[in-house]
């Protein structure tokens, strides 16, 4: 008995000093292993890369931003049968241990000791959590050491996330083949679907992927994917998630890829390429590239499509009329005398940029009515008369030679030419000659209530160039700035109807400065005429003798109202617009008139939201408590506070947006009358007609348009913003507002329109034909005894026998 009883001593000695030493191994090997493991804890603040996508206004796709083409969805958003099937492929009992499956580890170590005898793969027995510790903190080494970090890793993880955490981790980052990170990209690059279209046999394929994705490639390795497939789902039978009849049934469906279609991408790519700024300056080049935003732009694609269209169409109708720069290049008469020289060469030269629909071509040959051309492909085509009209030939500043008579005057044999094919009812391959402007322009068009930027095209083509003219080029406004003098005039008490004398002006500058003349653009003196008259014909000595009377402080103060132009200089000049600006800034200004004089921040994106659907960003800020409710159950539409910000009486913007609709009625705007609609808006012209404008409105909708070149120069003796500028505008309002009702001008309260004589402002009676409807604020409104010319930089004279409208004398 006591021999024994030393033995089981003995036996319980020892084991308890196995126990102890095993503990103390334990520990120091926890202790070795932890001190340098990475922090876990980041794993909280873990966002994987996910692709940034641009929304226009209707929800279209207008451009994507990634570095990974990941999709991330919360697990509340992962379909079950999905989150089963990598359950059952990966770890069933995940949702039960701590981190290290314990019964599994023993399992794998028997099955990897009959391996080792048969000669057979070894198995793992990592856990999901497991996965995500090496995934995300450690290396793919196969190692010992890497095995014991990874299962400390996995125990702290455990402790430190929920399940459902670890598992969103998990299906979020895992990489599953086809350039897949996540099941969500998985679905689409394997099957062209949403995780929530998948079948239970696409999911167990998608599952039957992490441990080698190119073992199971649904082609090269068609069968071992499908062996691999059908395992997973009948461990998903023996989990208890499928029925035996819906194994079998998903077990016989063919595995069947599907090219991922391409989502198609609606092409903005000016105002595209200004969100991508906007985003990359509030959120930085990481938020752009891996933070998965939604971004909802303001873009109206229609619109879009129809000012792309119009600046196009317009800058090349502008080029046209100023003549024929020449060939692109010239083949040799060596190259020419054979087809397949001139087909080959042709076909290797590089395309010029912005000959979109256009194609290059070689003339062959030529005679007065028709030129024969060749094409890249071999085949050939004919240029006629009517197809070269337009190139007259190019003289500097702008002038052009006398009419085409004939097509040899323009085209030579071995001339490389762009070129347009025509359509034909009849034979023959007709084509016309094109030349890519080099003018530049913008448009902008803008929601005037809420500054939302509807459509923005900065150029011709943004393959030519990806300068912006219309966010980027400040460029003088000119004649563009004299609404926003005459509106400073209307608040220091002037009305439309007050008289301001039309001659010569002239100011000593200074020593050595010389004399500043300014003068109207048709070199003329009108006499006194009326504040209406002034804007309607543009008239620059009225607006500096205007200018010099309210002072140049409270125009300065009103440019800066509107966002003009900051620390304007307050010079003379600058009442004729000599300072600066962008189209962006002054289409704004515009809408801020039309909107009743209510302060608008232009915008080009209306929400963002991050990965997670939650918004960070809104445009609209105004406060609405009412807005959000589960149901609507007849309850009253809910009232929205304006919290705009007025800028100016809306009576007096009211006033300036009736004089503008004169300027289209009987201005110098006045070719926009044939669309037959409410319109109004300003033609801009600078010096030398560097610089080209129409700003206009609708009483919803603000269109600007710039044209100019970018290095500044003349535009030529003849043009000017009516000529340049508006037909560009004309054809956008025309088609933006094609089967809509006219909708006249708000006139807000305040305001009263008396019957006036258009030239002399004076109360007129209904039979006379020169009658208009003039807006006054109440008690404004002239009479013969009342009316006043101002003559002077501080005199309003009595007009008394100095009234002779129209006469171009002096006074």
């Amino acid at each position: 008995v006591s021999r024994r009883l030393n033995i089981v001593l003995g036996i319980l000695a020892a084991t308890i000093i196995g126990g102890i030493v095993a503990l103390v191994g334990l520990v120091l090997v926890l202790h070795h292993f932890g001190r340098s493991l990475p922090d876990y804890t980041q794993l909280a603040d873990y966002q994987p890369p996910v692709v940034t996508r641009i929304h226009a206004g209707d929800g279209s796709l207008i451009e994507e931003y990634a570095r990974q083409k990941r999709l991330f969805v919360p697990i509340g958003a992962i379909p079950k049968p999905v989150i089963q099937a990598f359950l059952s492929a990966e770890d069933k009992n995940f949702y039960d241990h701590g981190g290290l499956d314990y019964v599994g580890i023993t399992r794998a170590v028997l099955t990897n000791l009959r391996n080792v005898v048969t000669g057979r793969r070894l198995v793992g027995a990592s856990t999901i959590t497991q996965q995500v510790a090496k995934n995300f903190l450690l290396s793919s080494e196969v190692s010992f050491t890497r095995k014991i970090k990874e299962a400390i890793l996995a125990y702290r993880i455990e402790r430190a996330f929920t399940k459902d955490e670890i598992l969103e981790l998990y299906l979020n980052e895992i990489y599953l083949g086809y350039g897949s990170y996540g099941v969500a990209a998985a679905a689409l690059n394997y099957f062209n679907k949403a995780l929530d279209e998948l079948t239970l046999a696409e999911a167990a394929y998608l599952a039957a992927l992490p441990k080698a994705p190119n073992n199971y490639h649904p082609v090269r390795r068609h069968a071992a994917a499908v062996a691999r497939r059908n395992w997973v789902l009948g461990r998903m039978g023996e989990d208890g998630y499928l029925t035996d009849d819906e194994v079998r049934e998903a077990q016989a469906q063919p595995l069947e890829t599907r090219p991922r279609t391409r989502t198609k991408i609606f092409r903005a790519d000016y105002f595209t390429e200004e969100v991508r700024r906007e985003l990359y300056r509030v959120y930085g080049e990481q938020g752009l590239y891996e933070a998965g935003l939604s971004v909802r732009t303001t873009l109206d694609p229609r619109l879009q499509a129809i000012t792309e269209r119009a600046l196009r169409s317009g800058l090349i109708e502008y080029d046209r009329r100023h003549g024929w720069r020449g060939p692109i290049t010239r083949f040799s008469a060596e190259v020419m005398a054979d087809p397949e020289r001139w087909a080959e060469k042709l076909s290797s030269l590089d395309i010029p940029l912005g000959m979109d629909g256009w194609q290059l071509a070689v003339v062959l040959d030529v005679s007065e009515q028709l030129a024969r051309i060749g094409l890249a492909n071999g085949s050939t085509g004919e240029i006629g008369l009517d197809g070269v009209k337009w190139a007259r030939r190019w003289l500097p500043e702008q002038k052009v030679g006398g009419p085409v008579q004939s097509v040899d005057e323009v085209l030579d044999p071995g001339d490389v030419v762009a070129v347009e094919e025509l359509a034909t009812d009849g034979g023959g391959r007709p084509f016309a000659l094109r030349q890519v402007p080099d003018v530049g322009g913008a448009v902008v068009a803008m929601d005037p209530h809420t500054g939302r930027v509807l459509a923005m095209v900065g150029g011709f083509s943004y393959d030519i160039s990806e300068y912006n003219r219309a966010t980027q080029a400040m460029r003088q406004p000119g004649s563009a700035f004299k609404p926003f003098v005459y509106a400073a005039a209307l608040d220091a008490g002037f009305t439309p109807s007050s008289l301001v004398l039309d001659a010569p002006f002239v100011i000593d500058q200074g020593m050595g400065q010389g004399k500043w003349k300014p003068s109207n653009y048709s070199d003329k003196f009108y006499g006194p005429s009326t504040l209406r008259l002034g804007l309607e014909q543009s008239r620059n000595l009225m607006t500096v003798r205007l200018a010099q009377y309210i002072g140049m402080d409270r125009i300065v103060d009103y440019a800066e109202r509107f966002h003009i132009q900051d620390n304007m200089p307050p010079t003379l000049a600058h009442a004729l617009g000599s300072g600066e600006t962008t189209l962006l800034r002054l289409t704004a200004a515009y809408g801020m008139l039309v909107n009743g004089g209510k302060e608008i921040e232009p915008t080009l994106i209306d929400r963002i939201q991050d990965r997670r659907g939650r918004t960070i960003y809104r445009h609209d800020r105004r406060p609405c408590k009412d807005c959000v409710v589960d149901f609507w159950d007849h309850q009253p539409q809910p009232e929205i506070p304006d919290t705009r910000q007025q800028v100016v009486d809306p009576a007096i913007a009211y006033q300036v947006v009736s004089m503008l609709e004169g300027v289209v009625q009987r201005g110098t705007g006045r070719r926009i009358r044939e669309i037959g609609k409410p319109l109004a808006g300003k033609t801009g012209t600078t010096n030398d007609s560097n610089d080209a404008w129409f700003i206009g409105f609708s009483p919803d909708l603000v269109v600007g348009v710039y044209v100019g070149f970018d290095q500044p120069r003349t535009l030529g003796a003849r043009e000017q913003g009516a000529t340049a500028a508006a037909p560009i505008f004309k054809t956008i309002m025309e088609q933006a507002l094609a089967g809509k009702p006219g909708t006249p001008f708000r006139i807000p309260p305040g305001v009263n329109l008396v019957r006036v004589d258009a030239r002399t402002g004076l109360p007129s009676d209904t039979g006379n034909g020169k009658t208009i409807l003039e807006a006054f604020i109440p008690g404004t409104e002239p009479t013969a005894e009342t009316q006043a010319v101002l003559d002077g930089p501080d005199s309003l004279a009595d007009t008394g026998t100095k009234l002779k409208v129209g006469t171009g004398g002096l006074y």
